[in-house]
C-alpha cells in the first residue's frame, strides 16, 4: 500500500535543478568561492576607509572606529535578513547588490570629504554610508550560499565552512590591501574608487558568465548596463579626483594650499597666503603667531643648566628655532615620526625661513623614529647622565592615537632620561576648552615622579589658549626666564607670572593620571 502522506510531501518538496554552467561544477564552485574572496576584500576596505577617514576628518579615532564598526556590524544583520527577499531570484539578487556596493562603496570618500569640505560635518555622512554599505555587505552571503548551493548540493556546514573561509581569507587581503598598497599608491580618494571598480567587474562576471543561464535576456542586458553605467561613473569620479581634491582642501584650509602630500605617518599641507601648516587637519603652525606658542613651551625650560636638549615631536623645527637662540646649548636630539616632515622643514622654503633654517645647526641630530619607542631604547648620555632639559611638542592629547605620548608611562621614560636637575617642558592642550583634560596630563606627569609648575598662555579661548606643564625630578622648578637668555617677543616675567596665577586660580588635583591600561583625554 502506497503511504498517501509520503507521496504528497514528495510531490510538495522542491525539485533541485543544476544550472546551465558554462564549466564544470568544480570550476564553478571555485569561481564562486573566489567571488566571495574578491568581494569579503572589497567590503573591509570599505570598513577601514570609513574607520580611516572618519578619524582624521572628526577625530578620536577610537570613538569614531567604534561607531563606524558597530553601525556596519548591525546593518549587515539587517542585510542578511533582508537578502530573503532576494532569494527566488539569487543571481538578479546577487548582481544587484554588488552594483548598489560597489557604487556606495566607491565613491562613499568622495561624498564624505565633500560633506566635511563643504557643510562642515561628515558624521551624519558617516552613519548613512556606514549603514548602506553595511546592509549591502550582509546581504552578499546569503545570496552567495544560494548560489553555490545551486551549482551543487552539500549539506549546510560544510558550504558555510567554504563561504566563510574564502571570506575571511579575502578580509586579511583587503586588510592587508589598505595601508600597503591602497593608501601608499591611490590614497583614500581614488582607493576606494579602484575597490569599487574591482567588486562591479567580480560580481558581473560570476552572474553575467557563470549564471547566466539563470537569467533571461532582458535581464542580462540591464545588468550589463547597470554595470557598464557603474564603472563610468567610478571612471569619471576618478578622472576628476585632481580638481576635487584641490576645491575640497581649498574650502577647508583656506588660503593657497601649495603643497599636501600624505608621507607615512600623517597628512601634510602646507598654505601660502598665509603661511599655515596643517597636519592630519589640524592646525599645528600659523605664521603670523606661532611663536607665541613655540616661545612660551621652550624659554621657561630653558631657564638653566641646558647644554643638551632633547626635543619630541616638533618635527617643524619652530621649537629648534628657538632653542638655538640660547649661546650655551651644546647639542640638541630631535625625535620626531615623519622624517618627510623634518624634510620640509629643512628644504621649504618659507618654512625653513621661519624656523630660521635651524636644520643646518651643527649641533642638531635628528632622529626618525616613534618617539615612545625611541624612549624605550635610549639611554642618557654620558658623562652627564641626562638631558638638562626635554621639550615634548607633541600633538594635542585630545587626539586618541597621541594617548600614549600623555601616558604616566611615557613621562615614567622622559624622567629616565633627564639629568638630576633636568626640566620637562609639555604642551598639556588648551584649558580653555578642556581644562579637566589639561589637569590629567599634570596629574600623569606627577605620577611619573616629578613635581609640576604649570603656566597657561593666552586668552582662555579654544586654539588661542595653551596649557604647559613645566616638571623636574626632586621640587617644582621655579617659573622664570633665564637672566642671559635672548628676550622673547611675547614672553615677559609678568606674562609668565600671570600665566601661572591663571592656572593655579582653576586647579583640578582629583583627577586620575592617564596611563596605557586607561588612557585618559580628560
Amino acid at each position: 500500500m502506497i503511504d498517501q502522506s509520503a507521496s504528497r510531501t514528495a510531490r510538495a518538496a522542491p525539485r533541485f535543478r543544476r544550472p546551465r554552467l558554462p564549466v564544470p561544477p568544480a570550476a564553478a564552485r571555485a569561481l564562486v568561492l573566489a567571488a566571495v574572496f574578491v568581494c569579503a576584500a572589497c567590503g573591509l576596505v570599505y570598513e577601514l576607509e570609513l574607520v580611516a577617514l572618519a578619524s582624521y576628518l572628526v577625530g578620536d579615532s577610537v570613538t569614531q572606529a567604534s561607531i563606524v564598526l558597530s553601525v556596519m556590524v548591525f546593518a549587515m544583520g539587517v542585510g542578511s535578513l533582508l537578502a530573503k527577499r532576494l532569494s527566488c531570484a539569487p543571481a538578479i539578487g546577487f548582481a544587484a547588490v554588488e552594483i548598489a556596493l560597489a557604487l556606495v562603496g566607491g565613491l562613499s570618500v568622495m561624498a564624505l570629504y565633500a560633506s566635511f569640505a563643504w557643510f562642515g560635518q561628515s558624521r551624519p555622512a558617516m552613519a548613512v554610508f556606514a549603514f548602506a554599505i553595511g546592509v549591502l555587505i550582509g546581504a552578499e552571503i546569503p545570496l552567495l550560499m544560494t548560489l553555490i548551493q545551486r551549482i551543487r548540493r552539500q549539506d549546510a556546514g560544510g558550504a558555510v565552512a567554504d563561504l566563510f573561509a574564502a571570506d575571511y581569507v579575502g578580509a586579511l587581503v583587503g586588510g592587508l590591501a589598505f595601508p600597503f598598497l591602497l593608501l601608499p599608491c591611490y590614497g583614500q580618494l581614488t582607493g576606494a574608487l579602484v575597490t569599487g571598480a574591482v567588486n562591479a567587474v567580480a560580481g558581473g562576471a560570476i552572474v553575467l558568465w557563470l549564471f547566466r543561464g539563470d537569467i533571461t535576456p532582458r535581464a542580462r542586458a540591464r545588468l550589463l548596463a547597470a554595470n557598464v553605467v557603474v564603472l563610468a561613473v567610478l571612471a569619471g569620479a576618478a578622472w576628476t579626483a585632481g580638481p576635487f581634491e584641490r576645491a575640497a582642501r581649498q574650502a577647508v584650509y583656506g588660503g593657497d594650499v601649495r603643497l599636501a602630500e600624505q608621507t607615512g605617518v600623517q597628512e601634510v599641507v602646507l598654505t601660502a597666503a598665509p603661511l599655515q601648516l596643517f597636519l592630519d587637519g589640524r592646525l599645528r603652525v600659523r605664521g603670523r603667531d606661532e611663536y607665541r606658542y613655540h616661545e612660551a613651551l621652550v624659554h621657561p625650560a630653558m631657564a638653566g643648566r641646558h647644554r643638551r636638549v632633547l626635543i619630541l615631536g616638533g618635527g617643524d623645527g619652530l621649537a629648534l628655532r628657538e632653542v638655538l637662540r640660547h649661546r650655551e646649548v651644546g647639542s640638541v636630539t630631535l625625535v620626531d615620526p615623519d622624517a618627510r616632515l623634518v624634510a620640509l622643514a629643512r628644504d621649504d622654503p618659507a618654512l625653513a625661513r621661519l624656523n630660521r633654517h635651524a636644520y643646518r645647526d651643527t649641533r642638531v641630530r635628528v632622529a626618525a623614529a616613534d618617539v615612545f619607542d625611541w624612549l624605550r631604547r635610549e639611554r642618557p648620555p654620558r658623562p652627564s647622565g641626562g638631558y638638562d632639559v626635554v621639550l615634548a611638542d607633541l600633538p594635542d592629547p585630545g587626539i586618541s592615537r597621541s594617548a600614549k605620548l600623555y601616558s604616566q608611562e611615557f613621562y615614567g621614560l622622559v624622567r629616565r632620561t633627564l639629568a638630576p636637575g633636568g626640566r620637562l617642558a609639555v604642551h598639556a592642550g588648551a584649558p580653555g576648552a578642556d581644562r579637566r583634560g589639561f589637569w590629567t596630563v599634570d596629574a600623569s606627569v606627577r605620577a611619573a615622579g616629578l613635581r609640576t609648575a604649570d603656566y597657561w598662555i593666552g586668552t582662555g579661548r579654544g586654539d588661542e589658549d595653551w596649557g604647559f606643564v613645566l616638571a623636574a625630578p626632586l621640587r617644582a622648578p621655579a617659573l622664570r626666564l633665564a637672566a642671559d637668555a635672548p628676550r622673547p617677543r611675547s614672553l615677559s616675567p609678568a606674562a609668565l607670572a600671570s600665566a601661572a596665577r591663571r592656572a593655579e586660580r582653576a586647579p583640578l588635583r582629583d583627577v586620575p593620571p592617564s596611563t596605557l591600561m586607561h588612557p585618559r583625554s580628560g
